[in-house]
């Protein structure tokens, strides 16, 4: 081979691994980030409410952004009504009565709110701490796969019996439609429940695959930001932002797209459950699911989780970190052309998992970027994960290892106001070129 067929074989490698590679994680020509996200929304004045939300919505209604809107205990939209709520409109979440919102099975919400005016749900205190308040819940008509429709009663405080029929959830329709989030922000929601646990950010139960989320923000939840449970749900450019509880939890048979997202945890902050940015389960206990009914699949692709830290090893030392995904029995799961940085390990599945090409083609790790871990792919409670890493170790997944700074990973991970966690195009490039060169 001369010198100069030499060169543009170089440059066509170059040229098209660039292509590959920038793909991987979040993207965007731009910062999609930037504008309607709030990363100190500590310091944040949203204003003093003017006027109260309280009851059960039974009409349709409007959220208008001249108004501060005070959310007063379980808030219950219903009998098909239909809660549209204006761009900039902010709802403050009462701390007293641990304010929630609810969308019901045939009502919706039309929260369609714009990059430079979000819609945003709030802590009323001033001093904001995660759980606040209760979080929004959108119940609907989607399947699962419990024994006839599920409820999510138990994710309220002091909720009057006769509601109690407005917490059920599930049908049999897939397409079911309940309505837009899309530039929405979800601030320290997530109260602590007696013998449950937490309330979420964002609770999706039973909802169908024509509702729409795109670009929601869920912060400093105490519980999960976002958990759905059965249903079709797609989700695009979601952020999960210093979460005590999961960034994204998947159970009872959902059929779930998720992508172009993004988890950033700290290891400073935690509740009393282990936590993870992606946990994908069927059940919680085998005896409550029908088994002739779908388990949950997990479709995601172009996911970035990160755990930010100046000393990652360190913190993995102190466990203070946990694993980045836990994949549970009977599940399936398609992670595609995604970032998992400084975790501990990057990977577990649950102890019952046979490890067998049975198993292992329902749960696929391709294309992958897998940064600063302790570790990548290991069931639990197993130290052992050879049979692992020679499987999704195979060059057919294309998944890439490194130990890089954040700084030298991402674009702008330390920007306090507007980080930019695309990953640094060149970083990766030569990270893959390297490790093709040391083969040969």
């Amino acid at each position: 081979m001369n010198n100069i067929t030499k060169v543009l074989w170089i440059c066509l490698f170059f040229a098209g691994n660039m292509f590959a590679q920038q793909e991987k994680g979040i993207f965007g020509p731009t910062n999609w980030l930037n504008y309607w996200t709030e990363f100190k929304s500590a310091t944040k004045d949203y204003g003093e409410p003017n006027k109260i939300l309280t009851g059960d919505i039974t009409e349709d209604t409007k959220l208008n952004k001249r108004d501060i809107y005070l959310l007063v205990g379980n808030v219950f939209v219903k009998d098909g009504a239909t809660l549209t709520i204006e761009p900039g409109t902010v709802i403050i979440g009462d701390f007293e009565t641990k304010a929630s919102l609810t969308i019901t099975r045939g009502s919706k919400i039309i929260a369609d709110g714009y990059e430079t005016d979000p819609i945003v749900f709030t802590s009323e205190k001033i001093s904001k701490r995660p759980g606040d308040w209760g979080g929004i819940t959108i119940l609907g008509n989607a399947p699962s796969n419990k024994f006839g429709n599920g409820s999510v009663a138990q994710y309220y405080s002091n909720l009057d019996p006769a509601s109690y029929a407005s917490a059920n959830f599930g049908g049999n329709i897939v397409d079911d439609n309940s309505g837009i989030l899309r530039y929405v922000r979800i601030e320290y929601a997530g109260n602590r429940l007696r013998n449950i646990g937490y309330t979420n950010g964002l609770l999706l139960a039973g909802v169908g695959s024509e509702t729409i989320f795109e670009n929601v923000m869920a912060s400093y939840c105490a519980g999960d930001s976002f958990k759905a449970w059965g249903g079709a749900p797609h989700l695009k450019k979601m952020v999960s932002y210093r979460a005590s509880g999961n960034d994204y939890k998947f159970n009872f048979g959902a059929q779930a797209i998720i992508e172009n997202s993004v988890a950033i945890r700290s290891p400073f902050i935690s509740n009393s459950e282990v936590a993870r940015s992606l946990q994908v389960k069927s059940y919680n206990n085998i005896q409550e699911v029908d088994f002739s009914k779908k388990n949950t699949f997990v479709a995601a692709k172009n996911l970035t989780f990160v755990t930010e830290s100046d000393d990652i090893k360190a913190d993995i030392q102190k466990g203070l970190v946990n694993e980045a995904v836990y994949v549970g029995e009977n599940t399936s799961l398609d992670l595609n052309k995604s970032v998992i940085s400084g975790f501990n390990p990057a990977v577990i599945f649950q102890n019952t998992i046979r490890i067998n090409q049975e198993s292992l083609d329902k749960i696929k790790f391709s294309e992958m970027y897998f940064n600063n871990c302790n570790g990548n792919i290991f069931i639990e409670n197993n130290s052992n994960n050879e049979d692992l890493e020679n499987w999704y170790g195979n060059r057919a997944f294309f998944n890439v290892y490194s130990e890089g700074d954040d700084s030298e990973t991402f674009i702008d991970s330390k920007n306090e106001k507007k980080p930019d966690f695309r990953l640094r195009i060149n970083k990766i490039m030569a990270t893959n070129i390297d490790s093709d060169l040391d083969r040969d």
